[in-house]
């Protein structure tokens, strides 16, 4: 077994090992979100991987050119590497709790006393380790095919057509087993979930509730996250408790994917039930995007029900049973053909109605909702008859439109918080409200992004492999920690990770979206008239709810 070992650590890459212990350091500081100890791990074992994979592609290149090579015995240099390497990792592990507090502190969060750095150590070795197993095993796989091939193609020909095969050779194993199998499994078990008819979510009998027994909807088709957006709002009486004046009920209709075979059908029969319900007789009717779950943000449409005396009426139409980066991965342009579809059909009958009669449109959506929200309208359809406004809340990188604005914004303003031209059509917030801009009018549409500078699903940049993204620059946003650095490749990895966790913060933080910052949102859409004392009742009412139901813990 020692002599095993031996050949194991005697068999490893010495520029390998040293950039793998600088990546492995590196990992440690800190990115958006605070990290577990299983977390860090994880992403410090993965982060030496690739430093190590950097040192061997750069020693098998350096050697594929031919050029001179220093002579010597490997051990006693990765002994000496090994021997640094762990000198800085203690270091670093040392100083990794006071950078994961460097977040915690602008999060409001409890600090931490120790990063637990055997744990850390523990679990970045185990994934090195198989890393390094699964790249041995394609090292083998380039040398089998290699070898073969140069027996009809010169040497240096077939090293590189056996490198290229292996890769289309891991990758179609990767994509078309391991991957489809996954995803087939995720897929059933989200179905079966979403099916699932919990006891605590009775049938609505009130008439004028979608999936009632007078509903064209039928209650078990709409799935778990439809049955809980309709019961879960707040009614007429909790409203007009909060203003001592008398309120609406709130209208809220959704169609989920067992209600109808095709989009258009979900489509259409979401359409009826408005009108079946007298959804166009309200004062604000929100076209909504659910996110790949089919889940709509309680804290986006309760703050706007409140805000707005319960005059609202509110559409959804579910697309997809997975979480919402699986089905950005899976079925990339189902959400937005459902998005164009509802409002397709929402926007086409509310055109026909009297403009001094029917209700102001507005879209909502939150993170991949807010992705297919905005390409659901075509300008060149609505130029005419245009909607009043949006708010979009976390919206994924990817966002094309959310993309174009930032990078046409005004020169003074930072990545995080743009200012678009003249402010007269799309303003952007977060944590501090940002939309009243002196000087600054709206215009006919209103369009709000709420976005947290810590938001890694907003904020990823594929392009931080080998470049700062701009929103790092100084100044940066509130709950960036102030020492987070960039490194090539790395902080790209990092990002990764960030965005996998991002819905794991509190809440006002990362990608869960806090109520009271919503409801500035729909006030400047919706041109909302509240004094500040009711505006200040209102936030707080949200925050001591959040505070009862655990919200944001």
């Amino acid at each position: 077994m020692r002599h095993l070992l031996l050949r194991l650590f005697v068999s490893l890459s010495t520029p390998g090992l040293a950039l793998g212990f600088i990546f492995f350091a590196a990992s440690l500081t800190p990115s958006l979100m605070p990290r577990s100890f299983f977390i860090q791990g994880a992403l410090s074992g993965i982060a030496a991987a690739v430093g190590y994979l950097f040192g061997v592609t750069f020693t098998w290149l350096w050697k594929y050119l031919e050029l001179p090579v220093a002579s010597g015995r490997r051990l006693p240099g990765n002994l000496i590497v090994c021997g640094l390497g762990v000198v800085l990792s203690v270091v670093v592990l040392w100083r990794a709790a006071g950078w994961q507090n460097s977040i915690r502190d602008l999060w409001h969060m409890e600090r931490v006393d120790t990063a637990e750095p055997f744990s850390v150590a523990l679990v970045a070795t185990v994934a090195f380790f198989v890393a390094l197993l699964i790249g041995r095993l394609f090292r083998f796989t380039c040398l089998f095919l290699s070898k073969w091939l140069s027996r009809f193609v010169p040497r240096r020909v077939s090293q590189l057509t056996g490198g290229v095969l292996a890769i289309a050779l891991f990758w179609s194993v990767v994509d078309g087993v391991l991957l489809r199998a996954a995803l087939h499994l995720a897929d059933s078990s989200f179905q079966r979930v979403d099916a699932l008819l919990e006891d605590g979510v009775p049938i609505p009998g009130d008439p004028a509730k979608t999936g009632s027994a007078a509903s064209l909807v039928a209650w078990e088709g709409l799935g778990r996250q439809g049955r809980n957006f309709i019961v879960s709002g707040p009614t007429a009486a909790q409203i007009g408790d909060f203003w001592k004046t008398p309120a609406r009920e709130p209208l809220r209709t959704y169609v989920g994917l067992n209600n109808a075979e095709t989009i258009e059908e979900r489509a259409k029969l979401a359409l009826e039930e408005m009108k079946r319900q007298g959804a166009f007789e309200r004062s604000l009717l929100i076209i909504i995007v659910p996110t790949g779950t089919g889940w709509i943000d309680p804290e986006a449409m309760d703050t706007l029900e409140y805000l707005r005396h319960g005059d609202v009426a509110s559409v959804g139409l579910q697309y997809s049973y997975l979480t919402s980066w699986l089905s950005l991965l899976v079925e990339p342009e189902y959400g937005s053909a459902s998005a164009r579809a509802l409002f397709r059909e929402v926007y086409g009958y509310w055109t026909t109605l009297p403009r001094d009669e029917r209700p102001k449109l507005y879209l909502h959506g939150l993170s991949l909702g807010a992705l297919n929200s905005q390409v659901s309208a075509d300008i060149f359809d609505i130029v005419a008859d245009p909607f009043q406004g949006a708010l979009w809340s976390g919206p994924p990188f990817e966002s094309r439109m959310w993309r174009d604005v930032t990078a046409a914004r005004n020169p003074q303003s930072p990545a995080w918080l743009p200012q678009f031209r003249d402010g007269s059509l799309i303003r952007f917030t977060n944590q501090t409200n940002q939309l009243d801009i002196p000087g600054a009018n709206w215009g006919p549409i209103r369009i709000v992004y709420l976005q947290y500078a810590s938001d890694a699903v907003t904020f990823f940049d594929p392009y931080s492999f080998y470049r700062e993204p701009a929103w790092m620059r100084r100044p940066r946003g509130p709950d960036v920690s102030p020492s987070l650095r960039w490194f090539p490749a790395l902080t790209m990895l990092q990002l990764l990770v960030d965005m996998a966790i991002a819905t794991s913060s509190p809440m006002g933080y990362g990608h869960v979206y806090a109520p009271q910052h919503y409801i500035d949102g729909w006030i400047a859409v919706t041109d909302a008239k509240i004094d500040r004392e009711r505006l200040n009742a209102l936030k707080r009412l949200f925050e001591e709810r959040s505070v009862q139901t655990g919200e944001g813990d």
